[in-house]
């Protein structure tokens, strides 16, 4: 499972005109769930970034997680992460989980940050989505439950 976690002052998501989810300071996460992942991933990932510590305390030192400053979390499916372009110039997404699979774990991931005591938005599992941000700093960390990088 991967993701790109994105400190933000705010983000949004919108499906056909219509806002879907939205938060103020937190994390936008776009989560990308691969062909070998499980709850554990799903979990692993949700502890992660939940615990995190990427925003600044009164020294000026990112030293808070999202739970310290209750952040909130904005999570969006995002199979792209598993696209493969080292070979020719058109992205292969065989990597990423089929659909039905990739959905039940990014349940399971929000669920997890719910669990954690995090207020969470999303996206709309499958559909093109318009996501808007102001990325704060900019900080933006890349994860992996497999831990590659």
């Amino acid at each position: 499972m991967r993701a790109v976690v994105q400190r933000v002052s705010e983000a949004a998501v919108t499906v056909a005109n219509r806002e879907v989810g939205a938060i103020s300071k937190g994390v936008l996460v776009l989560l990308g769930v691969g062909k070998g992942d499980t709850e554990a991933d799903a979990n692993y990932l949700a502890e992660k970034i939940v615990k995190l510590r990427i925003f600044e305390d009164e020294a000026d030192k990112m030293n808070l997680s999202l739970l310290d400053v209750g952040g909130q979390l904005l999570a969006v499916s995002q199979f792209t992460l598993y696209g493969d372009v080292r070979k020719g110039r058109r992205p292969g997404f065989d990597q990423a989980a089929p659909p039905d699979q990739a959905e039940a774990l990014y349940e399971v991931f929000i669920n997890c940050c719910r669990d954690l005591g995090v207020t969470v938005g999303t996206g709309q599992f499958q559909t093109h989505m318009m996501v808007s941000l102001v990325n704060d700093g900019p900080v933006t960390i890349l994860l992996d439950s497999q831990k590659q990088f």
